[in-house]
C-alpha cells in the first residue's frame, strides 16, 4: 500500500492512480492524513480490498507530508559507522537517542530557509508507527509500523555545537522547515527487503551520500523496541534512524548549504524528496 498527502487530503495508490479516501469510502476514513494512523489496522483491512499500487509514481501536485502533524518526532543518531567515524565519534552501543520537534516538519518540495551560513544535511529513512508500541519485543517491532518514508534531518551545526557541551542536538534540528519528509508513506510488504533499502542524498545534482539501510548500526526492529522500553509510541509518531557518510559537518573542508542549493533525497522504493535552498530575506 501507498498513500500521499495530496492538497492535504488522504489519498491511496490504486494502480496507476491516486483516490481519495474519504470519498472513496464513503466518509468511513477522514481526510485528514494524519488521522488514519489512529485507526491504522482499520485502514489497512479496508484497503486491501482496493486494487493494490503499480510502478511507484512520479511525485503528485501539491503533494504535503504523509503524517504532518505527528505527536511525538524521534531520532536516531550514529546509527551508520562511516558517519560515527567522518563525526569523530566512538560508536553507540545503545541507540543514541533525541527529539526532533515535530514543529519542524515540512512538505516536499517547501523552501529550506537557511538561518545562518552553517546549515547540514542528512537523508534518512523515516518510520511511522502504526499501533501502539510498549515493551515491543524486536522479534515482533515491524508489526508496529505503519509504514516507511524518507526525511530529510537538517541540522544547524552551529547551535548543534553551542555551549559547554554538545547538548543542542533536538533544537539544532528542529528549526521552521527541517523535517522535510515525503512524498510517499510505503508499507514494508510493498518492499522486496525494507532492511535493505538504498539511500542516496545528492546536492546539485552530486552524489554527496549513498549507503543501504542494511548498515545501520541499530535496525528497525533494534530501534522501535528500543524506544518502547522508555517511551509509549503512538500512531503517527515519526522516527528518523540515522544518517550515513557524507554530510557536510564531515568535509574536510566543511560544505554547508547556500541559497539556491537543490537537494535530492532518495530511497529505493519510496520516491524522491526535493528541498530547495533559499536564503533569508
Amino acid at each position: 500500500m501507498r498513500i500521499a498527502n495530496v492538497g492535504g487530503r488522504l489519498h491511496l495508490q490504486e494502480r496507476d492512480v491516486l483516490i481519495d479516501v474519504a470519498e472513496t469510502s464513503e466518509g468511513r476514513f477522514s481526510s485528514d492524513p494524519q488521522a488514519v494512523y489512529a485507526r491504522w489496522a482499520e485502514f489497512r483491512d479496508w484497503a486491501a480490498t482496493r486494487p493494490g499500487p503499480a510502478s511507484l509514481p512520479a511525485t503528485p501536485v501539491g503533494v504535503g507530508a504523509p503524517v504532518p502533524r505527528p505527536r511525538q518526532c524521534l531520532a536516531v543518531g550514529l546509527n551508520y559507522a562511516d558517519h560515527a567515524q567522518e563525526s569523530g565519534l566512538e560508536l553507540p552501543e545503545e541507540p543514541f537517542v533525541f527529539p526532533k520537534f515535530s514543529s519542524c516538519i515540512a512538505d516536499p518540495g517547501s523552501p529550506l530557509v537557511l538561518p545562518n551560513s552553517t546549515i547540514d544535511w542528512e537523508v534518512e529513512l523515516v518510520v511511522v508507527i502504526g499501533a501502539v508500541a510498549r515493551d515491543v519485543p524486536e522479534a515482533v517491532a515491524w508489526d508496529h509500523v505503519a509504514g516507511l518514508t524518507i526525511g530529510q534531518d537538517i541540522s544547524d551545526r552551529t547551535l548543534q555545537f553551542a555551549g559547554p557541551a554538545p547538548q543542542q542536538f533536538g533544537l539544532a534540528k528542529s528549526l521552521r522547515g527541517f523535517g522535510p519528509l515525503g512524498p510517499w508513506l510505503v508499507t514494508p510488504d510493498e518492499l522486496a527487503d525494507p532492511d535493505d533499502l538504498e539511500i542516496t542524498c545528492l546536492l546539485n545534482g552530486e552524489v554527496v551520500q549513498q549507503s543501504s539501510t542494511k548498515h545501520l548500526i541499530f535496525d528497525v526492529r533494534r530501534v522501535v523496541s528500543y524506544l518502547s522500553r522508555y517511551l509509549t509510541l503512538h500512531p503517527g509518531d515519526v522516527i528518523f534512524t540515522g544518517t550515513p557518510s557524507g554530510v557536510g559537518f564531515g568535509r574536510d573542508p566543511q560544505v554547508y548549504l547556500r541559497p539556491g542549493d537543490e537537494l535530492l533525497s532518495r530511497i529505493e522504493g519510496l520516491g524522491e524528496l526535493r528541498t530547495a535552498v533559499r536564503g533569508n530575506e
